[in-house]
Parts: structure tokens; sequence; C-alpha cells
């Protein structure tokens, strides 16, 4: 995808292109990198802002005039509310579905599963804000400094930048009034503490 040549071109910081579509910068960043994909919605809404078809910027085509469309297919994904403490996490795909969102569906190919969570409260602002979804790939594994929802002794859950380390695991918010959360090696196997899923997007409503 040709998003950050475009922008670049143009001048545009990463966040000045979020606070125009909407989006939180690390999903532009996101976007750029490739380790996500926007879906149609956004495709046109990136296209329109830079005045270049959607075939353009998905490197389809050389030209950059616009108006080209191009259908991609998308799939549903479940966007689950707010969890409340003593619920195991077990019983929320059957019990707390919120909404729904589209996503490309390439995403889901190789069996990949992505499902979404509205996050609440601020302890990871201003990076991620009160009322975002965060889209996730579900897996049990991550990179250290990767953001994650995670599930403490299988009552609780939480949204937090995970750093692991040799000792243990913390559980790092963004913002600084809250105070990080460690775990040693010991309380991360008997918890347990588990990753549910690693996030690729924020999607965010004004």
């Amino acid at each position: 995808m040709r998003l950050k040549e475009l922008r670049q071109n143009r001048n545009i910081t990463q966040g000045k292109l979020a606070e125009a579509l909407n989006l939180a910068r690390s999903t532009v960043a996101m976007y750029e990198s490739g380790s996500s994909e926007p879906d149609f919605s956004t495709l046109q809404k990136i296209a329109d802002y830079f005045n270049v078809s959607i075939d353009y910027l998905l490197e389809r085509e050389h030209s950059n005039v616009s108006g080209t469309q191009f259908n991609r297919n998308v799939v549903r994904i479940p966007i689950y509310g707010t969890i409340p403490a003593g619920v195991p996490v077990e019983m929320i795909e059957d019990s707390y579905i919120d909404d729904y969102e589209e996503i490309d569906d390439g995403l889901t190919k190789g069996g990949n599963v992505y499902f979404g969570l509205k996050i609440k409260g601020d302890s990871m602002s201003p990076e991620f804000r009160n009322g975002d979804t965060i889209i996730l790939k579900k897996q049990d594994t991550c990179e250290s400094g990767e953001f994650c929802a995670v599930s403490i002794n299988h009552t609780e859950s939480t949204f937090k930048k995970v750093i692991l380390k040799p000792n243990g695991i913390t559980l790092q918010p963004l913002n600084a009034a809250f105070e990080p959360m460690f775990y040693t090696n010991q309380e991360v196997a008997e918890l347990p503490i588990t990753i549910l899923g690693v996030v690729k997007e924020v999607r965010r409503s004004y």
C-alpha cells in the first residue's frame, strides 16, 4: 500500500493523518508497516483524503486518477463489551457480544481468528482512548512490547502493553498515572496470566 509514500510526499505526520481520518496514530502506523489492513470504508477515506483511487493506493495501478472503485470481501467479527470481574473468559464469546465490525477477509486466511474489544478507562491513553474499539488477532503468545488483551486468573481481563522479562511479565499502562503490574514466572503459570489476543487495529468514533 502506498500510504506511507503518499503521506511523506505531502509532508503529513502520522498524527495529523490519523486525526483527519478519525483513527489512532498507532493504527496509521500499523497500516504503513503492513501489520494491519484497513477495511473498505477506511480505504475509501484514505483514497479520498489523498485524491487517489483505491487501486492506486493498493498499488494496483500506476495512475493517480481518482474514482476507481475496488471491491474487497469483508467478514464480520464480534466486538465484546465490558467484561465484569468474576465472569470466566470462556463465557465471553457466548454472552457478551456488544456489536460487530468488518475486516478484510484476507486476514482470516489460514484459520486466523479476529475479535474486538471496547476500551473502558484511560490507563492506555493518550494512544488508546476510552470508547475506542481495538481489533485483535486471537493468539496465546506475543512479542515483548506488543499491545494485548490479557486474562488474569480466568476471571478478569485487561488491555496493556506486554513486556516480557526473564523473571516474569509486566503489564504496562501508557498513562503514567497508573502503576504497571508485574507477575513472576510462577504467578504467570499458576494464576494463570494468559494472552487472549494482540492488537492489530484501533477504530475510533467521534
